[in-house]
């Protein structure tokens, strides 16, 4: 068990790795800088550990923002380019075959190939690894390695490649509908992980507040506090995956992640230009949604550069279904065809 110590002092950490980057004015600064922080000190050899329930909490307080932006005039819009929001997901489900080249002619085998190149479900992706007699640990370091590599570059390539724009207006705050909606999310969060359902601590409370949102048509938001705690958390808590060995473990394998996490974030960049042209729709916030991974970072990251926020969490939620529900007999379906 982590000393009491231990746990305590990675929310310090983090704090100061945030606090330091805010000042720097880097994207998304408490998460990047939390993580960051942590990242360095776990390196230099003291075993931070995870604070218990921490990404949970900050889970929670982000998916109830961005649920509160699908107002009616939002789902509107997402209804009317439903089919094109299905066919960018089911595209950036396609790029997976990049990574599971890539992995084959590193001699891996096929279950691992296969489940370590999928676009999301980190956690369900290793339980189906194990299942079907694929090395969990590379699956798992393949899905960490991505998932970094996607809060540190993204943001930072949309923040510093798009112009400066002024910050909007804040949402005025309702704090009775927000002591309703937060214990709400909450509790259908611990009901979707009863039930083994994939991300139940940012499933739960999108579903709830998108929902009153756009019934009650709300046009709320959270107290401005809450985004940059809901960051700290998170990000310390990733942080707390990484480590000296991590790096150092199967450095040819980890470089093959690498490659493929790069070359799938330009070929969805190229694919969501075609699909902006196509649908007359904003190909930024279609680029953000097709992104591999990381559903949490690349809201945020679209909430900070007013992009559709609604649309990258509807591209990003419906390819993590499809990949829960597709992976595995897709799978089965290769290997009974080979």
């Amino acid at each position: 068990m982590p000393l009491r110590f231990e746990i305590l002092a990675t929310p310090l950490i983090g704090a100061c790795g945030g606090y330091l980057a805010s000042l720097a004015g880097w994207p998304l600064p408490w998460l990047v800088g939390a993580l960051l922080a942590v990242i360095i000190v776990r390196c230099c050899g003291w075993r931070l550990a995870e604070l218990p329930g921490g990404r949970q909490t900050g889970q929670l307080l982000i998916a109830s923002g961005l649920g509160l932006h699908f107002t009616t005039e939002v789902l509107a819009q997402i209804s009317e380019h439903l089919s094109m929001i299905m066919l960018g997901a089911l595209a950036t489900l396609l790029l997976s075959l990049i990574g599971i080249a890539l992995l084959r002619q590193a001699g891996l085998d096929r279950a691992t190939a296969f489940f370590a190149s999928m676009p999301g479900g980190a956690s369900e992706m290793v339980n189906l690894a194990r299942r079907n007699q694929a090395h969990a640990a590379q699956v798992a370091a393949a899905h960490s390695l991505r998932l970094l590599l996607v809060v540190l570059l993204i943001p930072a390539l949309f923040n510093w490649g798009l112009p400066t724009t002024t910050a909007p207006q804040p949402q005025p705050v309702d704090w009775y509908w927000l002591s309703v909606l937060l214990p709400t999310g909450a509790l259908l969060a611990l009901l979707w992980k009863h039930l083994r359902q994939p991300n139940p601590w940012m499933l739960g409370p999108l579903l709830v507040c998108a929902t009153a949102s756009s019934s009650f048509d709300l046009h709320m938001g959270l107290p401005p506090v809450a985004g940059p705690l809901g960051q700290w958390l998170i990000g310390c808590a990733l942080g707390c995956h990484f480590d000296r060995q991590f790096f150092r473990t199967a450095p040819a394998f980890l470089a093959r992640i690498l490659l493929f996490t790069l070359l799938a974030m330009l070929s969805a960049a190229a694919l969501a230009r075609i699909l902006g042209w196509l649908a007359d729709e904003d190909h930024l916030s279609l680029m953000l949604g097709m992104m591999p991974g990381g559903i949490t970072e690349l809201c945020l990251t679209a909430e900070a550069l007013q992009l559709s926020v609604a649309l990258v969490t509807a591209l990003q939620v419906l390819r993590l279904f499809l990949v829960m529900f597709l992976a595995e007999p897709l799978f089965r379906l290769w290997q009974r065809w080979s």
